[in-house]
């Protein structure tokens, strides 16, 4: 980027005008950005790192001074006790409950919203696709406490309208026929997927309008069935973006809060338990045990985000 400055000559002044240019990095433009990510993203990431390998410990007992009274001297110092006790016990746990629910949820909606995203892209109507578009870009931002209140109000095992109805109406328990809980893993994986399947049709309607239908009459020509058409050109075209999909799913279950807490605070997951811990629900000596947590879920996020990175690179080849 140049910027030309241009100085004129005032009036009765035998100097010419004069122009000068300096040329500006090309970077500048982006500081505002690298500080903002530095101060919101880099920053944290640090800070959690450096509380999850350290740990204060009351020193030897001193006399004060200047009040005469007995003090402890804390000392910081570094070790491993926080993250070992975050991969024991209940933490561990919550953890792999964690690692579970996002699991079983990334797979059941990826399936069901690619699903239901083939069946728009291929529909002749313009109308059904708008309405399924439409209400998956507000379902899928729609979470927290709201969701949690609407399942409670709809499938709560007491006061439930849909668990009433089905009771009263055909005499079918949810809880006696089916086993079905709402507080349990069941219940929170229905809620999860109230807005996971949306969300997988908003990143898979952009692949599936990528195949050319050039593609499907070349195949059609040299004398492929269907079949063979998506077993060895679309899917392998749109595996990468699918693949991507699941682990956005993932990695957006894994980090849920307010819609569990508001359904089962006492239900095992990680954020609850850094919840827990940051409000003061921890042993003395383990202070920083909800940075060492929270440096676990980086641990298993971190990696899910780059191969999601690298996955939507190679889609975007094909598709673009």
């Amino acid at each position: 980027m140049t910027v030309h400055l241009e100085t004129e000559a005032v009036a009765g002044d035998s100097q010419p005008r004069r122009r000068r240019s300096f040329a500006a990095p090309a970077w500048l433009g982006l500081a505002p950005f690298f500080a903002f990510t530095g101060v919101a993203l880099i920053l944290p990431i640090l800070f959690i790192c450096w509380q999850a390998f350290v740990k204060t410990v009351p020193g030897e007992v001193h006399r004060d001074p200047a009040t005469h009274q007995f003090v402890h001297s804390d000392q910081t110092m570094f070790t491993v006790d926080n993250v070992q006790n975050s991969l024991s016990g209940i933490q561990a746990t919550s953890l792999w409950t964690s690692v579970e629910l996002s699991a079983i949820t990334a797979l059941v909606g990826g399936v069901l919203g690619l699903l239901l995203a083939y069946a728009v892209v291929t529909s002749k109507g313009s109308a059904l696709k708008q309405i399924v578009t439409t209400a998956s870009a507000v379902t899928a931002n729609f979470g927290g406490v709201p969701l949690a209140f609407l399942f409670i109000a709809s499938l709560d095992a007491n006061v439930g309208v849909v668990t009433v109805f089905l009771k009263d109406a055909f005499g079918i328990s949810l809880l006696d026929s089916f086993g079905f809980k709402l507080p349990a893993l069941a219940g929170i994986t229905l809620v999860y997927l109230y807005f996971l399947i949306p969300l997988m049709v908003l990143v898979m309607m952009p692949a599936l309008e990528g195949l050319k239908a050039q593609w499907a009459e070349a195949a059609e020509n040299l004398g492929a069935s269907k079949a063979q058409y998506w077993r060895w050109v679309a899917a392998p075209v749109v595996l990468p973006s699918f693949l991507g999909s699941l682990l956005l799913l993932f990695c957006s279950s894994f980090s849920a809060y307010a819609t569990v807490y508001a359904i089962n605070s006492s239900f095992p997951v990680v954020t609850i338990r850094i919840a827990a811990v940051l409000s003061g629900n921890v042993l003395s000596g383990q202070e920083n045990l909800g940075a060492a947590l929270a440096l676990d879920m980086i641990a298993i996020v971190l990696p899910m985000t780059v191969i999601y990175q690298w996955l939507q690179r190679r889609t975007s080849r094909w598709l673009a």
